[in-house]
């Protein structure tokens, strides 16, 4: 028998490690074409790994089979709460001195219980106000977002979390030699987490929060799901929680949730990406195998729900557009019927082919229509909605959604559509085996819903044996009046409440400290990952079919799918009437289809087109399985040729984007962008560069159909990944899309958007009527850009306004709660005419207006300088870099970017050369050169008489502007 230490050297002399040894167990699938391994450690963590080395990075999730669904009745919002503050450190990391924090952190937790329970305002007052106080003396240990430095120093990217109804997930994704690192970190933090920063973070959970109250959409879905579960947490409790919960925390509740669900036996850890299975399952041992199961673990349980029996109506009111919802209750996710729901989701709205696609948005009977499944822990729901358009009412809409389901039960459907859904179906599969998210979601879904993996596995194959017979079968037996519906109505929304901001102290950044932890995971030195950027010479084929079109080319050797484009220079500035065009011909049929066959037609060949017009191109997108390319682009070019004008037709369609235009006014998210533009770019901008109403009322159908038959006529660049040789495709372009021998200049006449100066402080108001506002502060003196700034930009966007760990989110939400959302960038163009200009970002309660105007003005006049910051700032840009690679169309795309910057090479590659050189006094320099002591207009969308109009007017002149002068309509 040989000793211990024989084993141990030979391990060593064979570089690995006693913990490598192990015998992991795992569970594969036959038949699965991610090839997952499923490992159970012995302490009940989960772990699915699947391997795609197309990149050198990883996709992480790590789930916890937790969400609103367990939050305790009188701390509703909590799952989501506990979310935000594990992002805040542990015992090892986001403190400078644990035991001398931990007082502090225990008077804090006990004063919140007493708070909670307060019902007189000024008791209230006075015990918030000592709250802040102690907040304050336990913030001289906290080392704000040291998580963020952690995970920005090893180069992940996609830092986030989000919770819902059954999970809480937390992503990242890192460059594949850093997973010893990410496991390091997170283990520490899923067994060691230490609440802190409590007061601010729960301002911005809080202004969250406010942002959905302007979101209609989710008051109809709250609305939807109190019917849906009237005795379930899914319908009594919201994720985002109740406001008076938000605001009456308790951080020993939330301690408690923590140790209940955060278990190993309760969590999985979910990777996709470079990786090896055996050197990952045995670090994640290594580094969660300690972490202690639960042997109580449970969840609240509830009695089965009383069936539906007839249809139950209810209403929302808000300044949105019209609309409204329908749903039936289905069994957990996990059971089979998901898979009939998923097929019946798109036999009614694929947007292509589908019942509703046919009967009510192509013949222009609805503003919108739309279906799905959606899978949850204990039952799922099958969700059917729609838009009125003008002058229609909601339960017209309702009428005729419902008309649509019964088409579905009796069968009044193509015998050709289940199987070119399930061919659909398919084809998205495995074109979604390309992203690592996708495949590390799924893992994240199966285990969530308890959904046996080899279940999973074999939905392709169950779906391919439906019948007609069994669908109907199914619609029949589950959808009848046995559902709620929601009606979203226009008006004045009286329930939701104004709130006072607190008296919250900033609290300290302590830029200036760092943990041990830091020092020990941003001082390893795991094997570099060697940069591969792009040689334009090499990675792709130039060149040009029989009558003289340029051809990019890309030759796909890994599947059957194809990608092609035509690109013409026909954007927005050059006339915007081309997109209308696009548009209006998604309504139209030709001479020998109707527009039905058409669409049928392009679904059965599994094969997709668009349309999309920009500022300076206007792209035709074809794509599917390349075996159906030929016949594809037959019927796109006869689609185009000859569709036939129609003034009935065209009526309706111009009635339906009246009505957009008018929905687009009511949104608050569509006004800011609408702002923004005009800001930037003054009257003449993408949003006002419309025809108007009138003009497209006593326009010409013809007008628009010659528009898109003549397209082929004018300058363009063909742009194709896919299965098929140059030769071949070049062949095929010149035989279905002839061109003249002399092409049109496409861009005469162009009159290009230019950012516009700000040569003075201004402030531009825009109403909206909101508990928030959205405020930007524009800086553009025309700068010129040279591709040699891209890395000083690059790298001072990461360290002053980009991410969670840049100053700007440290200053303004880790310091002072004052936003959820906070950000700056200075903006270079993707055009080589173009300027650079700056522009800071927030979305903020309306009485903390001015706060933030007054922090954010402070950091632009004084940018911060902090050596640390910018290391890591430097280091994460670098190891992002050195682990990107662009691949299959994006190559193509890579390309042409490059060219409309007039240069012929990889940008990335020069500026991962150019980093290194880069110190922190260029840093400085740039600010003081780009941002500090300048001019700023201040772009604001909020209702004036909330807003601090005086101090505005100290800014400087106030221009007020209409929603028909930032829309042009």
């Amino acid at each position: 028998m040989k000793s211990k230490f024989f084993l141990a050297s030979l391990l060593l002399a064979f570089g690995l490690t006693a913990t490598q040894a192990k015998d992991y167990k795992y569970i594969t699938v036959k038949g699965d074409p991610m090839q997952t391994r499923i490992y159970t450690l012995d302490n009940g963590l989960k772990v699915y790994l699947s391997v795609n080395k197309e990149k050198p990075r990883v996709q992480t999730y790590i789930a916890v089979r937790t969400g609103s669904r367990n939050d305790p009745a009188e701390t509703t919002g909590l799952a989501h709460y506990l979310e935000h503050l594990m992002f805040k450190g542990t015992r090892r990391f986001g403190t400078s001195d644990y035991q001398a924090e931990q007082p502090y952190l225990n008077d804090i937790e006990q004063r919140y219980e007493v708070y909670r329970k307060l019902t007189d305002p000024q008791a209230r007052k006075q015990a918030y106000h000592e709250i802040d106080s102690v907040s304050g003396l336990a913030a001289r240990y906290n080392i704000p977002n040291e998580y963020d430095k952690l995970m920005s120093g090893i180069g992940s990217e996609g830092t986030n979390a989000y919770t819902s109804n059954d999970v809480t997930c937390y992503v990242e994704n890192i460059p594949a030699n850093e997973v010893d690192n990410w496991a390091k970190v997170q283990a520490d933090r899923f067994q060691n987490m230490v609440i802190r920063g409590f007061h601010t973070e729960l301002e911005a959970v809080y202004e969250e929060y406010n942002i959905g109250l302007a979101q209609d959409s989710r008051k109809m879905y709250q609305a939807l799901l109190a019917k849906l579960f009237p005795t379930h947490p899914y319908g009594t409790q919201s994720t985002i929680g109740l406001g008076d919960h938000l605001k009456n925390p308790s951080i020993t509740n939330i301690k408690n949730y923590f140790r209940r669900y955060y278990v190993p036996n309760n969590v999985a850890i979910c990777m996709a990406g470079d990786l090896n299975p055996d050197e990952v399952i045995a670090t994640i041992d290594r580094y969660f195998g300690s972490w202690k199961k639960s042997e109580t673990l449970s969840r609240p349980e509830y009695a089965p729900l009383a069936p539906i029996t007839a249809p139950q109506d209810t209403s929302v009111v808000g300044q949105e557009a019209e609309s409204v919802y329908m749903a039936w209750r289905f069994p957990a996710g996990r059971e089979l019927t998901s898979d009939t729901l998923d097929i019946i989701g798109s036999l009614l709205n694929n947007d292509r082919a589908g019942l509703m696609d046919l009967d009510l948005s192509q013949k222009m009977k609805v503003q919108g229509a739309f279906a799905w499944a959606e899978e949850m822990c204990d039952y799922s729901i099958f969700l059917v909605g729609g838009m009125p358009k003008q002058g229609q009412t909601l339960e017209e809409v309702r009428t005729l959604l419902l008309d649509e389901i019964g088409k579905l039960k009796r069968g009044e459907f193509s015998d050709e559509l289940l199987p070119s859904v399930v061919n659909n179906y398919k084809r998205d599969f495995y074109k979604g085996l390309d992203s690592n998210q996708k495949r590390a979601r799924q893992f994240v879904n199966a285990f969530i819903n308890g959904e046996d993996w080899e279940q999973h596995t074999g939905k392709l194959d169950r779906i391919s044996r439906m019948t007609k017979a069994e669908i109907m079968a199914f619609a029949n037996k589950y959808l009848n009046d046995n559902f709620v519906c929601v009606y979203k109505r226009q008006g004045n929304d009286t329930t939701l409440k104004k709130v006072e901001k607190p008296a919250i102290t900033p609290i300290p950044t302590n830029n200036d400290k760092h943990s041990a932890f830091l020092q020990e995971v941003l001082g390893s030195k795991p094997a570099p990952i060697q940069p591969q950027f792009l040689d334009f010479s090499k990675d792709l084929t130039k060149g040009t079919t029989k009558r003289g079109l340029p051809v990019v080319y890309k030759q796909n050797t890994t599947d059957d799918l194809f990608t092609l484009q035509f690109r013409y220079p026909l954007g927005t500035e050059t006339n915007p009437l081309v997109g209308y065009a696009a548009s209006y011909l998604e309504y139209l049929g030709t001479d020998r289809f109707s527009n039905e066959q058409i669409k049928q037609k392009f679904y059965r060949l599994a094969c997709d087109y668009s349309f999309n017009q920009y500022a300076d191109q206007f792209i035709v997108s074809l794509s599917g399985l390349n075996e159906n390319l030929p016949e594809a682009l037959r019927l796109l070019e006869h689609l185009m040729q000859e569709a036939k004008a129609d003034g009935q037709a065209y009526a309706q369609y111009v009635d339906l984007v009246l009505k957009g235009r008018a929905d687009n006014k009511a949104n608050q998210r569509s006004n800011f962008l609408a702002l923004m533009d005009y800001g930037l770019d003054g009257a003449y901008n993408a949003t006002r560069n419309i025809p108007s109403g009138q003009k497209l009322r006593e326009g010409s159908p013809e007008e628009l159909t010659a528009l898109m038959k003549n397209l082929r006529n004018h300058s363009q660049t063909v742009l194709y990944y896919g299965p098929s040789t140059l030769k071949d495709l070049s062949a095929l372009i010149t035989k279905e899309h002839p061109t003249p021998k002399t092409l049109l200049k496409a861009d005469v006449g162009t009159r290009p958007y230019v950012v516009q100066p700000t040569p003075r402080n201004e402030v531009w108001i825009a109403p909206y009527d909101a508990k928030n506002i959205y405020m930007v502060q524009l800086h553009n003196e025309n700068q010129e850009y040279t591709p040699e700034r891209r890395a000083i930009i690059d790298l001072f966007n990461e360290y002053f306004g980009g991410g969670m760990n840049a100053i700007v989110f440290q200053e303004l939400r880790e310091a002072r709660g004052l936003a959820y959302s906070a950000s700056a960038r200075y903006s270079r163009p993707g055009r080589k005419q173009d300027k650079e200009f700056f522009y800071t970002n927030i979305i903020t309660q309306n009485d903390k207006m001015m706060d933030c105007v007054k922090e954010f003005n402070k950091l632009l006049n004084n940018t911060p300088e902090r050596e640390a910051g910018f290391n890591l700032a430097k280091q994460g840009l670098l190891k992002n870099l050195a682990s990107a690679r662009t691949t299959k169309f994006d190559i193509l795309n890579a390309y042409m970017n490059a060219r409309r910057l007039g240069i012929d090479y990889d940008p990335y590659k020069k500026e991962f050369e150019r980093l290194p050189s880069l110190t922190l006094k260029d840093l400085m320099d740039f600010a003081r050169q780009n941002i500090q002591g300048k001019t700023y207009k201040y772009l604001i969308l909020g209702d004036e008489k909330n807003l601090d109009m005086k101090a505005l007017e100290k800014i400087g002149p106030v221009r007020r502007l209409t929603t028909e002068e930032i829309f042009g309509y």
